[in-house]
């Protein structure tokens, strides 16, 4: 079994007990990560006795979570925790957050329904206050997780996996915490930057007349209930300046801290006339990694939220300055980590629908695009999980929106439970009129995108100039197995090496004689395959356990300095 050194060093009792919000703190925090009861039955009922005992969030199939048990399509998960809030811990309200429980979740409080949620990579939070007891707290979260038997967003997962398809997950994968507010609270924030203005203004849920404190540093720059601040000669957000403002709000009682960065994302055409991606109001080039999310010991579930900084300031001193995330949205103090450090994220959705055949996905590769609202051919007949998808989308859009790393929606990749692309498009630019949208990610092109998107692993690389930026979202995929650090003794990749000199020559051939000749041409991003390895595939910059860079440090950073417009 392959661990992470943050696996093999995890404190069960406390696992990433790290505040889990930084876009969103109160000071009121008490994580419930750790241990908790479960139960696998056969209907929604609380069992009198429970089996297991598992390290929450960690999924039962995984290693960390100390159950090694898949769950059954016929099969609940039933959780329970026992807590005893602390005196003085409720100041009038206590919530309940749940990073992400996959699929569908009913969370019990002291035998009453507190509510549900439906989609598995979301967060959510529900309300306690009415169904606490004096004294100790019987908590219990009942899960049903279909994986692909329904139509559900369920990423890569698949029941027999293999290939580019991985182990599949169910329940709890998220941290979980409690939090207490007054009577009355600022519910949500939507914080957006104006660069051409030299402002940002702050939209609130559930307050009117909220004291906004923002800082440059330690320096109060602004004190103000006005929901337009105005912030002249402002230091701008960036790759190379990721510059944040920290900013405070004030309700009543209620205090919540979070921050924001000054920047513009955009398309337009350079000076030659060719269409670009713009950062900032000019163009700029983004040279990025496939980031699938996964580790071997925890899954989708990170080890430790080192482990997720390690991983995005190993991308950052490799030189890249953007992540694509591919099919997952990760705990907040990921995009947290981007943040900071500086890194730009593709924020992929999460596929759903049936099972995809080679009418979608083989299709492309001679050359048909096929209309996307033929609903039987992409395998989306099912309305109710058509709607779930609009749903899941809005939810992640409101829980990212905040976030400047975010710069770009993909809604949907090679055609994965693709439908209605126009109209998802058009959703997240009314959802959000400051970022750039991927309609289809590598194929099926229906015409209402910003960008035109290829995924070329196997054909000639070649930019064709249009009318919208031209951005390469996938290819490369070089493999190399490394010796004591892969998940079992299978092997996928798209182009197999057997030693590092042969993989990092193939890599500086592709940059050097492909890659950066066409960038005046008219190439505008990257997205090389991929950050590391993950389970049968082999084509990781570093290995699944993080523990080996299979190409020089040295070696990609002086690619990547040359990779720009």
């Amino acid at each position: 079994m392959l661990y992470t050194k943050w696996g093999e060093d995890l404190n069960k009792n406390a696992p990433l007990s790290e505040y889990p919000r930084p876009q969103f703190r109160r000071d009121s925090y008490i994580s419930l990560n750790g241990e908790w009861a479960l139960a696998f039955t056969e209907g929604e009922e609380i069992p009198k006795s429970f089996g297991y005992k598992i390290t929450v969030p960690f999924s039962p199939e995984c290693p960390l979570s100390g159950v090694n048990r898949v769950l059954k399509a016929e099969e609940c998960l039933v959780y329970e925790k026992k807590f005893t809030l602390p005196k003085g811990f409720n100041e009038g309200r206590v919530f309940i957050n749940f990073g992400a429980v996959d699929q569908i979740a009913k969370v019990v409080l002291n035998g009453v329904l507190i509510g549900e949620h439906h989609g598995g990579y979301t967060p959510f939070t529900l309300e306690l206050t009415d169904a606490l007891a004096d004294g100790e707290n019987t908590l219990n979260v009942i899960v049903r997780d279909l994986c692909e038997a329904n139509e559900y967003s369920r990423g890569k997962q698949k029941t027999k996996r293999g290939g580019i398809w991985y182990s599949p997950q169910s329940g709890i994968w998220q941290s979980v915490w409690l939090e207490s507010t007054p009577e009355e609270y600022i519910k949500s924030v939507r914080i957006t930057p104006d660069f051409d203005n030299e402002q940002v203004s702050f939209e609130f849920d559930g307050a009117d007349g909220v004291q906004i404190t923002v800082y440059d540093g330690g320096e109060i720059i602004a004190d103000t209930t006005d929901t337009t601040v105005k912030l002249p000669s402002f230091k701008a957000w960036s790759p190379e300046s990721p510059f944040l403002y920290d900013v405070t709000f004030k309700y009543g009682k209620d205090r919540v801290k979070s921050y924001f960065g000054m920047r513009k994302f955009s398309t337009g055409t350079d000076g030659n006339g060719v269409p670009r991606l713009f950062l900032n109001n000019k163009p700029y080039f983004h040279n990025g990694l496939l980031d699938q999310g996964y580790y071997p010991d925890g899954f989708l579930t990170p080890p430790s939220n080192e482990a997720m900084e390690f991983d995005i300031k190993t991308v950052k001193d490799c030189g890249y300055n953007m992540l694509r995330k591919h099919i997952k949205i990760e705990p907040m103090l990921w995009y947290h980590y981007c943040d900071v450090n500086g890194i730009l994220v593709w924020q992929d959705m999460i596929n759903g629908g049936g099972v995809y055949g080679l009418e979608v996905s083989g299709i492309p590769f001679v050359g048909i695009n096929l209309n996307d609202s033929n609903y039987k051919i992409f395998k989306r007949t099912n309305e109710k999980a058509r709607e779930l998808y609009y749903k899941e989308l809005r939810e992640m859009v409101d829980a990212l929106y905040n976030c400047p790393c975010i710069a770009l929606w993909v809604p949907f990749n090679e055609g994965w439970g693709q439908f209605d692309s126009a109209k998802a498009y058009n959703l997240l630019k009314e959802w959000d009129k400051t970022r750039t949208v991927d309609s289809t990610s590598g194929w099926h092109d229906n015409g209402v995108t910003d960008v035109i998107s290829k995924h070329i692993y196997f054909t000639p690389i070649v930019v064709k100039q249009g009318e919208r930026p031209w951005l390469l979202t996938e290819f490369g995929g070089f493999s190399i197995r490394v010796k004591g650090h892969t998940f079992n003794n299978k092997m996928f990749g798209y182009k197999i090496y057997k030693t590092k000199e042969g993989v990092t020559r193939a890599y500086s051939k592709l940059f050097n004689k492909t890659i950066i000749p066409q960038i005046p041409k008219g190439l505008s991003a990257t997205v090389y395959t991929q950050v590391t390895d993950v389970e049968d595939e082999l084509n990781g910059l570093m290995t699944y356990d993080r523990k080996v860079l299979k190409i020089d440090k040295e070696v990609l950073k002086e690619i990547n300095s040359r990779v720009k417009l």
